[in-house]
């Protein structure tokens, strides 16, 4: 177990990096890719050639002797909602960083972005269930806490369903929010429907991005003999012989239909999404996203 000190110099550089990123990069073009809830009044002003007419302000126009029209600005604050996949299968990764590293350094730069547009800030860590939900709140203080509940976080359970989770955030949070998904999606394989139910049903109420962080090795296995393959999420051990060019093939082919699945229902529900390899830089790919948007 990591001590306070550590948890805290990890909060820090994480803190560093990311709120860099997002001060110099995604702070702009998160505002333009989220959007805020609608049109508020802002204040009147003299009609001028060109105005919408079905804008002018009949009243003050009366007043005045002449036409004014009302004008109008974005409301620009939105709650943003993390929900973070912190299953079992998070742990792995065969790169410098793990899975659920990648995922605390993207959560925190989409969590700074955020806060630098005066959002609120939520999460919500899951399993196959709601391992813990911390409500949106503004500011710095708050940031930093969802982010070392993301470094030093142990949920009570190792598998993955997301239909639960989003059946719960949909109900939790009565106005529309933006929702960031960040998971490997894996649970897909064996929760396909009831998961793409409740997906469709909160992309009703809710403006959601999904991104899957995965590591190269789960696509394809190496050549090195015999060797024991543990399921992270439920602890079933098989022998594998990975000196069988029909045993990879079919690894790697399993791997693609699953993808497959994967990004056939995100599209079938209209989820906007990027996939990011851990031995990779994130940032083009959130760049790409917000692109998309």
């Amino acid at each position: 177990m990591e001590n306070s000190n550590d948890i805290l110099k990890q909060v820090r550089k994480i803190e560093i990096k990311t709120r860099g990123l997002s001060n110099d990069i995604f702070a702009g073009r998160y505002h333009s890719a989220f959007k805020g809830r609608g049109m508020a009044f802002s204040e009147v002003r003299e009609y001028r050639y060109g105005d919408d007419v079905r804008d002018i302000d009949w009243n003050v126009t009366a007043r005045n002797r002449s036409p004014y029209i009302k004008t109008y600005e974005e409301e620009r604050e939105l709650t943003m909602m993390l929900m973070v996949d912190v299953s079992g299968s998070r742990m792995f990764g065969t790169t410098d960083k793990l899975k659920k590293n990648i995922i605390t350094e993207i959560a925190a730069v989409l969590a700074f972005s955020a806060s630098e547009n005066n959002d609120k800030v939520g999460c919500l860590f899951f399993s196959d269930r709601v391992e813990k939900f911390i409500p949106p709140k503004k500011g710095r203080a708050h940031i930093l806490m969802i982010i070392r509940e993301l470094i030093e976080f142990r949920p009570e359970h190792t598998a993955t369903s997301l239909s639960e989770p989003l059946r719960h955030i949909t109900n939790m949070i009565k106005k529309r929010c933006t929702m960031f998904i960040l998971s490997d999606f894996m649970d897909l394989n064996g929760d396909g429907a009831a998961y793409e139910d409740a997906l469709k049903i909160a992309t009703r109420k809710h403006d959601i991005a999904g991104i899957r962080v995965y590591d190269r090795r789960e696509t394809e296995l190496p050549d090195v003999g015999i060797v024991e393959l543990r399921d992270a999420e439920t602890g079933k051990k098989v022998w594998v012989d990975t000196s069988s060019r029909k045993v990879r093939e079919r690894y790697a082919g399993k791997w693609e239909e699953q993808s497959g699945i994967i990004d056939r229902t995100l599209k079938r529900c209209k989820v906007d999404n990027v996939t990011i390899a851990t031995g990779e830089d994130y940032v083009k790919s959130l760049i790409k996203l917000f692109k998309t948007r």
